[in-house]
This record gives structure tokens, C-alpha cells and sequence, in this order.
């Protein structure tokens, strides 16, 4: 199946150059040049991956990440050439899959898209299901549906989660009781697209700390472990 992916940036010659490189490999390409483009195009033919760029004249790129992440479940990878570590933060803290700054090379912008669409869901059909043991998993009231993917609360209400952070969350469930390093998540979750002081696993812990209501001043179900890494308290039990 074709991957659908918008590109959003206000300098055409940059969304022709990512359409006729990403078109070449077998994405189809819608280049947008304003965020009223992008929220018409999500409400018309939604993509499953839009590459946004901060700087947007008029706009503030920010806001139009927060308003994919409130309204829409897709892949998000901000390209800027805002190098800034505080920009970063901020886009992972509101909910974007990777952070790309410009100038980039193609190849890797390439990997980082495949590496995210993979989190979203197979591209290939679906192997046979396994067990319904094997693809829920329950723990403190929460419901953790790896098939889906889906987290649920103890009411079976859907609690949204971007694909880093379930991706994160899966690999804590799948290993509980074990202080994980930082370097161990990043490898797990993003193999080699993490540079080595890369924050993004603090950020989705604090993020995913919030969406399961343990406090982060003293977290029950995702402790910190000091000059370690992260310990998942719980112990996972089959739905």
C-alpha cells in the first residue's frame, strides 16, 4: 500500500525537493505551504505522516503540531532549521514522533519516516493473530492492547498515546522489573536514530507518567532509577 505523507513548509523549493525524493520512493506526496492547508487536507484525504516545519510566517508551528496531536492519530516528524535543544524538547513534549533539523540528509529523513511509519502499524498485511493472552496486557487497572494498538483505563476507555510513546510503553511492559538504561529504550524504540544525548526517552516517560496518572513527584508504576535508567514496577498479566 502507498503511504500517504503531507510535507509542510513555506519554501516551495523544499516541498518539491522532499515530493519528487519521496515520490521516487514510492510515497504519495501532497506539498503544503500554510497551516490552513494542512487542517484542510487532514479533514479531506488525511495523511499518515505530515513533515512540519516551525517556521512559518504568520504562524506558529508549535500550535499547529498541538492541534494534529488533539484531533488526529498520525506520524508527526517536525523538519526545521530550529537547532535549538528547548525546540526539541518542546516538539516531543507536545507530541512529535522524531525532530529533524535542517540541513538534513535525505536518506536519513527517509529512515526516520520508515522508522515511524512501522510504530503506526505493519505495511505488509498482517502475519495471523496471536493469542488474545499474547495481545492484551493488563497492569494497575490499565489495559495495554498490542494488536491494535490501543491503551485503555480500567473503564475501557481509549487513552491516546503517539506512536513513541506506545512503542516506549510496549517495551517497559515487556520487561518489568528490570532497570532499563536510556540507551537500551532509545535502541528499542528508535534503533540507531538517537544521538547520544538525546532526551527523547525522559520526555516520553514524563508524557506517558501523565497519560497512566502516576505522579511524577513520586511515580508508583514507572520509577527512576538514578545514574541507571527507568524500573516498570508492574508486573504485566494477560487479558
Amino acid at each position: 500500500m502507498t503511504h500517504h505523507l503531507a510535507v509542510l513548509d513555506d519554501e516551495p523549493e523544499i516541498t518539491l525537493l522532499l515530493a519528487n525524493y519521496l515520490q521516487g520512493q514510492g510515497f504519495r506526496v501532497t506539498q503544503l505551504h500554510s497551516g490552513r492547508e494542512l487542517l484542510a487536507l487532514m479533514a479531506a484525504d488525511k495523511p499518515e505522516l505530515v513533515l512540519l516545519d516551525l517556521g512559518l510566517p504568520g504562524e506558529e508551528g508549535f500550535a499547529i503540531a498541538r492541534q494534529l496531536r488533539e484531533h488526529w492519530r498520525c506520524g508527526l516528524v517536525i523538519v526545521t532549521g530550529r537547532g535549538d535543544p528547548v525546540d526539541k524538547i518542546v516538539g516531543l513534549e507536545i507530541g512529535a514522533d522524531d525532530y529533524v533539523t535542517k540541513p538534513f540528509d535525505l536518506r536519513e529523513l527517509l529512515a526516520r519516516i520508515k522508522a515511524v511509519l512501522r510504530r503506526l502499524g505493519p505495511e505488509e498485511p498482517a502475519p495471523p493473530a496471536p493469542s488474545p493472552a499474547r495481545q492484551q496486557l493488563r497492569f494497575a487497572g490499565w489495559t495495554l492492547d498490542m494488536a491494535s494498538p490501543r491503551l485503555l483505563d480500567a473503564a475501557g476507555r481509549e487513552v491516546a498515546l503517539t506512536a513513541g510513546e506506545f512503542d516506549l510503553l510496549a517495551v517497559f511492559v515487556r520487561h518489568p522489573g528490570r532497570v532499563l538504561s536510556r540507551d537500551f529504550l532509545l535502541e528499542q524504540t528508535r534503533g540507531r536514530g538517537a544521538g547520544p544525548f538525546d532526551r527523547t526517552i525522559d520526555v516520553q516517560v514524563s508524557r506517558l507518567r501523565k497519560k497512566l496518572d502516576d505522579d511524577p513527584e513520586t511515580p508508583q508504576l514507572i520509577k527512576s532509577v538514578r545514574g541507571a535508567g527507568y524500573l516498570f514496577v508492574p508486573v504485566p498479566e494477560a487479558a
